[in-house]
């Protein structure tokens, strides 16, 4: 579908792409579809922050680095204890409990250096001057969707999923607990009674996960925008959501006519 949609853009006339990504895995798949642009003539700028694991100058693309509030050892020893708590074998609450600390303090770092971005003066000008034609972003960190309100220009989502459900409910998709599958309940969309009051009890997560996850930059889109303005606002504007999910692996589920799943870009393909 990717490719499909790449040469459809490819017999356009050529475009202004920005890019606003999201670290690791994120990027690594996002890099593909951002290098085939370029082979098509679309001229693409790359925001990023200036410490990075992936996220690296080339020659495919323009890179305007932001500065962060962390170290490189900072930021890699984060993540790993990230991952380390992710795949430990341990009751879910405990998991959670310290996944939810872990998140925070990523989350923390996200908006800061969202808010060290829309505070430089000259980049802003510098993006507000180049008239892009679309934004391209990962809405797990909303910096992108914040940034493409403020140019008024369309925004394309890549993406694996958004924490809460966000992604369900900025597109309106029917998102019942009887029918689809909460994340790491392990459960299939065919559900025993029990199993969907578990599915429900999964839901819980989701009224401590929002607030300290997305606040923090609803409440930096406001100022930034200069009116009251949510994350689920930003997201709803959404033009295009490009999932990254195997519709067979993963679970069927509703979709709307603006959500296309691409199974099979994940990373970078030997």
């Amino acid at each position: 579908v990717v490719v499909l949609l790449l040469s459809v853009l490819g017999l356009a006339t050529a475009g202004k792409l920005l890019v606003v990504p999201v670290d690791g895995s994120h990027w690594l798949s996002m890099r593909e579809v951002v290098e085939m642009l370029q082979q098509k003539g679309h001229e693409v700028v790359v925001v990023a922050p200036e410490v990075t694991w992936y996220i690296k100058p080339s020659k495919n693309f323009v890179m305007k680095r932001v500065s962060g509030p962390y170290t490189q050892e900072e930021f890699e020893n984060d993540f790993k204890m990230f991952v380390d708590t992710f795949f430990e074998e341990a009751p879910f609450y405990e998991r959670f409990l310290k996944m939810y600390e872990i998140m925070k303090q990523f989350g923390n770092k996200s908006v800061l250096w969202c808010e060290q971005l829309l505070q430089n003066k000259d980049l802003i000008r510098y993006l507000e001057e180049s008239k892009f034609d679309a934004l391209l972003t990962d809405p797990v960190v909303p910096c992108g969707a914040i940034l493409a309100e403020h140019l008024s220009i369309p925004s394309v989502y890549f993406l694996r999923g958004i924490p809460c459900g966000l992604d369900f409910e900025a597109t309106q998709c029917p998102y019942p607990p009887s029918y689809v599958p909460r994340a790491f309940s392990q459960l299939t969309d065919r559900m025993t009674f029990l199993q969907r009051v578990k599915n429900l009890l999964f839901d819980t997560q989701n009224l401590f996960l929002c607030d300290f996850a997305f606040d923090p930059f609803s409440k930096l889109a406001s100022e930034f925008l200069q009116r009251e303005v949510t994350v689920q606002d930003l997201l709803r504007k959404a033009s295009v959501w490009l999932l990254r999910l195997e519709f067979v692996l993963d679970y069927p589920r509703p979709l709307m006519p603006n959500i296309i799943p691409i199974g099979g870009v994940n990373c970078a393909h030997k």
